[in-house]
């Protein structure tokens, strides 16, 4: 049982919302799991494929592993940093606008 894990890290998107995309594919097959993102509407699904894609790639490159025998074994997103700005507002006031990042980890395993 070997083990391969992928990260991806400051992806642009809060972590709330990429959580939501990694846990429809967690315990997943690597195939279903690519299937499913690859028709999925949210902007996080895109980001989770690249790393699901990129842990795949390197378990065939590093471990010679086989596409059907892999599957997620664990999938978390973390928050990262955040980039603060202000959108000026009327009678010299300030609202800040925060930009939030995440930090997306997947392991992949062998059945």
């Amino acid at each position: 049982m070997t083990e391969v894990i992928a990260v991806l890290k400051r992806a642009g998107t809060c972590a709330q919302k990429a959580r939501l995309v990694a846990d429809q594919v967690r315990g997943l097959s690597a195939e279903a799991a690519i299937e499913l993102l690859q028709f999925s509407q949210k902007k996080a699904a895109i980001l989770v494929k690249k790393v699901v894609n990129s842990a795949i790639a390197n378990a065939q490159e590093n471990e010679s592993a086989d596409l059907d025998d892999l599957f997620i074994k664990s999938i978390f997103v973390d928050e990262g940093p955040v980039a603060k700005r202000f959108q000026a507002r009327a009678r010299g006031r300030a609202n800040q606008i925060t930009k939030r990042t995440c930090h997306i980890a997947v392991t992949l395993e062998n059945k």
